[in-house]
């Protein structure tokens, strides 16, 4: 089952420390592009993942194409991309080792939800991170 509880939300959000936000946007209009600028404002860091910017710069950042080129250890994959895209994301985060799996507002896949579950993931489905942080009265991250 999803996290939903506020302990368990807190819990993942306290102890994260890398997240990849996958869908990751260049335009200023766009959501995943403000979120990922609160993100980091908090403490995270935040490698964005869009093939279609790939090797330019988000927010200090280089946006990669896939989750499989990361070498760093993600605690998050962050996803705002259309429900439909979440399966083939999903087994990405698994391959790559992740710790969880975060799906944006309006973001609901049951089966890769299971999936990721199945291999030991966490998973919350229909949230978004910063609005939780604030709602959560959680401190900056590394501020313990």
């Amino acid at each position: 089952m999803p996290l939903t509880a506020d302990e368990d939300i807190r819990e993942l959000l306290t102890t994260a420390r890398t997240i990849a936000l996958v869908g990751a946007s260049d335009r200023p209009d766009r959501p995943s592009y403000g979120v990922m600028k609160r993100l980091q404002d908090h403490g995270y860091r935040v490698i964005p993942v869009n093939p279609q910017i790939t090797g330019e710069h988000v927010h200090g950042e280089f946006v990669f194409r896939e989750l499989g080129q990361l070498g760093d250890s993600i605690d998050i994959v962050d996803i705002f991309r259309r429900s439909d895209a979440v399966g083939a994301i999903v087994d990405d985060a698994i391959a790559i080792g992740a710790k969880a799996i975060w799906m944006q507002l309006g973001v609901v896949n049951d089966e890769a939800a299971a999936r990721a579950e199945a291999a030991g993931l966490k998973v919350i489905m229909d949230r978004c991170p910063a609005i939780e942080i604030p709602r959560l009265g959680i401190g900056p991250v590394g501020q313990d």
